[in-house]
């Protein structure tokens, strides 16, 4: 017999009093499990429609050069494209493949995490539902990305902590330790969700968890797990520092306070908003749910830091996700306290509206040729997924256009590491030569060779750097994609530069590096 949502919800006990403690967690289901599977699914069946992203290319040539840490991330995800490449070189459903397992993860998580808070079976579905359709998990899990394992982190992190304030078990956080130190390989983030819990726990109680033995061990885990990675870090003058200053300038997609601000609103879902408002109200107001106050808090703590600094707006989504998963809870009791069969009908009629966008907004449904502008306007990344073998090919051209004696002595320069790596990745078969790049960690990956004076420059706007580098710039050629998108290379520039100035070796860290 089918079970109605009202029937599914019945067991938990969502209006407990403070004497009697959060609620108990909800019955196990498989509603979660099959949201999970269709997430993964349907990111599987659309992981090669484009092609690489500029991230992607780049994870790969760290993959190349392991090591403890990056200018701008830790070694964990270029550990993952190296792995990824070596058991099938070139294969982008490989290489994706555990961004698209993470992503139902995550809508597990979530639904597990709101089953915590005392949620039936419905509202466990409806949260795994809400977090698998996000922009967040859809946009993440269709790129192999840092931002992909922080997510995984993060709400990983938040289920042990809510462990921890139900049961009062503190064994638990060694567990949210052990999580905390894996991300600090990925990011440095976690720091900040670390933070959040800590203020919340300041603020919200129960402050007996700052003197716990087992919360005390479970940082000490956290430490020792990124330990590598910071000591890397410090050695290297904390280079992040430099990319999140250049982030903070708004020189990165996604950055910036206003646009920080208008994506808490629309990085799950437009849909959401209510439902993520309406559980973090519940999380500070609730009686029964006052052991989970300092999530709430949490939240509150991060994304005033984020907007107070200018970060990326995405970097506290994983704790509204956490807040989704109480407001479906909320949500579901509201449409079952009256009117039941309307309050049905408009909740399933009102999510509609906004799956389709998402689908067409986050993932490469639409054909890349016929790629409409305002999809690239709305999501940056799906611009950088597309036209890298022909922007090898315009490439090719012009050095194929070259005499035979520059041709040897020919090196590429770029001015970003997407573009280094697909030359890296579509180069040999078009018989071009090696590419370079100051950005970020490409610097500390090699310099062009001294004797290197003819050098095809892509990148760069106008001449004015370059001419500072050497005596002749001229225009060779534009990049071709041959699809009308608007991303950073279509269109623009190829300069042949000639008469080294300085030997590379004097130029390279000092002028040629930069970071953002």
């Amino acid at each position: 017999m089918a079970e109605s949502v009202t029937d599914l919800d019945r067991p938990h006990r969502p209006e407990a009093t403070p004497a009697d403690g959060p609620p108990e967690p909800g019955p196990r289901t498989r509603g979660p499990w099959l949201v999970a599977a269709a997430v993964t699914a349907v990111l599987l069946a659309l992981s090669t429609r484009y092609g690489y992203h500029r991230d992607e290319l780049y994870f790969l040539l760290c993959g190349r050069h392991l090591d403890w840490g990056y200018v701008d991330q830790g070694p964990l995800v270029p550990a993952l494209a190296r792995l990824a490449d070596t058991v099938a070189p070139g294969n982008l459903l490989v290489l994706r493949t555990p961004s698209a397992l993470i992503a139902g993860g995550c809508a597990l998580l979530v639904a597990a995490i709101a089953r915590q808070f005392g949620a039936g079976r419905g509202a466990q579905t409806f949260a795994a539902l809400l977090a698998g359709s996000s922009g967040l998990v859809l946009a993440s899990g269709h790129l192999l990305s840092t931002t992909t394992v922080d997510m995984m982190v993060w709400l990983a992190a938040a289920l042990c902590a809510v462990r921890v304030l139900r049961t009062g078990d503190t064994r638990w956080a060694l567990l949210l330790g052990l999580v905390l130190g894996v991300g600090l390989l990925n990011k440095l983030l976690p720091a900040l969700l670390a933070a959040g819990l800590l203020a919340g726990i300041v603020i919200a109680g129960p402050r007996r968890l700052l003197r716990d033995r087992w919360v005390l061990a479970g940082a000490g885990l956290a430490l020792l797990l990124a330990a590598p990675n910071l000591v890397w870090q410090a050695a290297h003058g904390f280079p992040q520092l430099s990319v999140a200053a250049s982030i903070a300038d708004g020189d990165s997609s996604y950055s910036g306070r206003l646009d920080a601000f208008i994506l808490q609103f629309v990085i799950v879902s437009p849909y959401a908003v209510p439902i993520w408002i309406a559980g973090l109200v519940a999380l500070l107001r609730r009686p029964g749910w006052r052991a989970y106050r300092a999530l709430a808090w949490a939240w509150l703590v991060v994304v005033g830091v984020v907007l107070a600094a200018g970060g990326k707006g995405y970097y506290d989504a994983p704790l509204l996700l956490v807040l989704t998963a109480a407001g479906a809870i909320v949500t579901l009791a509201w449409v079952n306290r009256r009117a039941t069969t309307a309050r049905r009908v408009l909740l399933a009629l009102a999510v509609l509206p906004f799956l389709a966008p998402n689908a067409v907004l986050l993932l490469p449904t639409l054909p890349a040729d016929r790629l409409p502008g305002f999809v690239v306007d709305v999501n940056y990344d799906a611009g950088e997924t597309i036209g890298w073998p022909a922007f090898a090919d315009s490439l090719a051209t012009v050095h194929r256009a070259l005499p035979v004696e520059q041709r040897r002595r020919a090196v590429i320069l770029t001015s970003n590491y997407g573009e280094a790596g697909a030359v890296a990745r579509y180069g040999p078969e078009r018989g071009l030569p090696a590419a370079y790049s100051g950005h970020n960690s490409m610097v500390d990956f090699g310099r062009p060779p001294d004797d290197a004076d003819v050098v095809i420059a892509v990148g760069w706007e106008r001449p004015d750097q370059l001419r500072e580098w050497f005596t002749d710039v001229t225009l060779a050629g534009r990049v071709d994609q041959r699809v009308d998108v608007d991303n950073e290379e279509n269109g623009g520039p190829i300069w042949l530069c000639t008469g080294l100035r300085e030997p590379w070796s004097a130029i390279w860290r000092t002028e040629v590096r930069h970071a953002g």
